[in-house]
């Protein structure tokens, strides 16, 4: 039986909505990773950090962007790059973001409460 029979492949307004919050998080995080990035040498982070950060920052836009355009792929990159960009700074820095993780409970919270509908529509 299918729950999901009467959804709409339109985007609403609860998706889209959804897809902005997980942007505005991804957006700050990559905000605190260009501030490191400006004070590399204060702080002495190597660059090659930022190169494996900020290709997890493309990879975790990227993944919303697949979402909007209904690609699967798009819903399990998201929820990775997320983990990777979390642990990788847990890791080598040493800091515990609250972006990454008010991040994934959005993930969860929110963004699976209006992918979930729309998944059959999903390629």
């Amino acid at each position: 039986m299918n729950e999901f029979a009467n959804e709409s492949p339109k985007k609403d307004i609860g998706f889209i909505l959804s897809l902005c919050a997980l942007l505005f998080f991804t957006l700050m995080g990559i905000g605190i990773d260009a501030d490191e990035f400006a004070q590399h040498a204060e702080l002495e982070i190597p660059v090659w950090y930022f190169y494996l950060i900020f290709a997890v920052d493309f990879l975790m836009v990227l993944g919303i962007v697949l979402i909007f355009f209904y690609r699967k792929i798009g819903v399990y990159l998201f929820p990775i790059a997320l983990i990777m960009h979390f642990l990788f700074h847990n890791y080598y820095l040493s800091t515990f973001l609250y972006t990454d993780v008010t991040n994934m409970f959005l993930f969860i919270g929110l963004g699976l409460l209006a992918i979930i509908p729309k998944f059959q529509f999903f390629k």
